[in-house]
């Protein structure tokens, strides 16, 4: 009668259990190289996953709500991409509209918000499957970028989108800044408010949702237009930090997305997880990439880690959550 108990109390700590892996890995990586827990590297650790930390917190925010956004990484070089040829002169890969170089980053905002609406309307309007939809729109969206730019890299960007990816504030750069205020913000959100409330209450059961008087088309709607919002944001990060936007900026990064997110405990079914739970998967997901980069694992190996690293995840999940039985 009382066996199931220590699941659940697993299952309720379940977003904290990546701080003693956060430990370990502090001290793995002190001792195979003594650069490790420099204020440098631990600096550059963070400013590196800054970005990518916020696609986690909008594919966590959108997987608790019980869908899926593969769209994400696309956006990231998609959105400032087409707000830089809106305002450079064509002579730097531009569409020659000479737009004002200070609307850059509300531009790229905008189209990360157009590009999460579109994804929203399909699935919600016209109720098809958000992993086919965000699937194809993956692939559409990266399009966007490889046709304008012709695959070239642009390189003649305007200081105000290079700003936010290379400031320092008070010691930190500011990308590091404003995802930890983002995340606080999530994490505030979706403990305290009713919207967080609300995406809990879909994930679990839309029905059920629906029934309790949650408008769940809109709530569904502002989840995803947000998730294309903070996408942009972080293809703005990355902007700035490389200080040129590639053909293959963001490429790749779902799979690290999904990787921190469902280590930190995000239900893949929706309705369970949380922000800070994702927080730690993506500080996870950093270290052991520098570490793998320091000792000189071979990026083309990196990969078959991350994925191992989910399997191992979605394995303990589903023991912590009682459904490992016989």
């Amino acid at each position: 009668m009382t066996a199931p108990a220590p699941r659940l109390r697993l299952a309720r700590f379940r977003d904290l259990t990546l701080v003693p892996v956060i430990v370990i890995l502090l001290v793995v990586g002190a001792f195979l190289d003594p650069t490790f827990l420099t204020a440098g590297n631990l600096t550059n650790v963070l400013q590196q996953q800054a970005a990518i930390s916020l696609l986690v917190l909008a594919e966590a925010m959108i997987l608790i709500a019980g869908k899926f956004d593969l769209s994400l990484e696309s956006t990231v070089g998609t959105a400032p991409a087409i707000a830089v040829m809106l305002v450079v002169p064509a002579a730097a890969g531009g569409f020659g509209l000479g737009l004002p170089g200070t609307l850059v980053i509300p531009l790229a905002l905008v189209v990360g918000a157009a590009i999460g609406a579109f994804n929203g309307f399909l699935i919600i309007r016209f109720q098809l499957s958000a992993f086919i939809v965000t699937l194809a729109m993956l692939i559409i969206v990266h399009g966007l970028l490889q046709g304008p730019t012709e695959g070239k890299t642009l390189f003649q960007l305007p200081e105000s989108i290079l700003y936010l990816g290379s400031a320092l504030w008070l010691g930190l750069p500011a990308a590091v800044w404003i995802a930890g205020l983002l995340f606080a913000v999530g994490i505030f959100g979706l403990g305290y408010l009713r919207i967080g409330r609300s995406l809990y209450a879909i994930g679990g059961n839309i029905d059920a949702a629906r029934a309790a008087g949650i408008r769940v088309d809109r709530v569904l709607y502002g989840v995803f237009i947000l998730g294309g919002v903070l996408a942009a944001l972080a293809g703005i990060l990355e902007t700035g930090r490389l200080g040129a936007i590639g053909n293959g900026m963001g490429v790749g990064w779902i799979f690290m997305v999904f990787a921190a997110a469902v280590i930190g405990g995000v239900s893949m079914d929706g309705g369970k997880g949380t922000i800070l739970g994702a927080l730690t998967g993506v500080l996870v997901i950093g270290l052991v990439q520098n570490i793998l980069t320091l000792i000189g694992v071979s990026g083309f190996w990196q990969p078959v880690i991350y994925g191992s690293i989910i399997l191992i995840a979605l394995m303990i999940s589903r023991i912590a959550g009682g459904k490992a039985q016989d």
